[in-house]
């Protein structure tokens, strides 16, 4: 029976005890890696969301005010300036005119100062946001942004960018569009054009090529240039349109 416990005791070796402390500590921290990404992905669709919530606010300004209204953002709040007797005098000299899109003003969280030229609308795929006329880091958490090209609606190659979200934001479903699919856009004075999707590829980041404005200068052709990112970041999606 002593043989026994003295056997047991013998057992429980130092190095034994060494590898248990190692077993808990990766335990504990893979339940600490778990509940990091955890928290990461609650935050990560709070700031997606949050950043929609601001294009859309933007979309919303497009479609109720004049181009007298000024937007800042100040602490995350969207604050809505409205020039009254401005605005009252330039309704009286427009009423017959046709109903432009605003060209406010608006303030990034970074200081960068932007309007919103056109509107870009794919119902198919839940594809409706405002298109900002400069693009950058910070404004491409904002909505989408016009990376080159000429006014929207002019003949041309109008490139927009925007960020690929896994939640449908954005361009998230932009590699769900085919061949014949339409796009509408409107410009500032309120036209809207129709294009449709003649070629879908995958390039390189460093292939700027699908940006070129050269065939559709020379021949007087209206294009539309849709870019996201694809394959965990590492390639562009391009969806190329024409005017129909």
């Amino acid at each position: 029976m002593n043989q026994i416990l003295v056997t047991e005791k013998l057992y429980i070796t130092p190095e034994l005890k060494r590898k248990k402390r190692i077993y808990k500590f990766e335990f504990f921290l893979s339940v600490f890696l778990m509940f990091s990404l955890f928290s990461y992905g609650i935050y990560a669709e709070y700031d997606r969301n949050k950043s929609e919530a601001v294009s859309q606010e933007i979309l919303a300004d497009i479609n109720i005010n004049t181009d007298t209204t000024v937007k800042q953002a100040e602490d995350d709040v969207i604050v809505v300036v409205l020039n009254v007797e401005e605005a009252q005098e330039k309704e009286e000299e427009e009423i017959d005119q046709t109903e432009e899109i605003s060209t406010a003003t608006y303030v990034a969280d970074d200081g960068t100062e932007y309007t919103t030229e056109a509107v870009l609308n794919i119902p198919e795929y839940d594809i409706h946001y405002p298109v900002l006329s400069t693009t950058s880091p910070e404004l491409l958490w904002i909505s989408l942004n016009k990376y080159w090209g000429p006014a929207p609606n002019e003949i041309g190659n109008y490139c927009i960018v925007g960020h690929y979200y896994e939640n449908g934001h954005m361009f998230g479903n932009l590699h769900k569009m085919k061949n014949g699919d339409i796009a509408e856009l409107t410009d500032l004075s309120g036209r809207t054009e129709k294009y449709q999707v003649y070629k879908k590829e995958v390039v390189e980041p460093t292939d700027t090529s699908c940006t070129s404005q050269a065939k559709q200068l020379e021949n007087g052709i209206r294009e539309l240039t849709l870019i996201t990112c694809t394959n965990h970041g590492t390639q562009r999606l391009v969806v190329k349109l024409r005017e129909i």
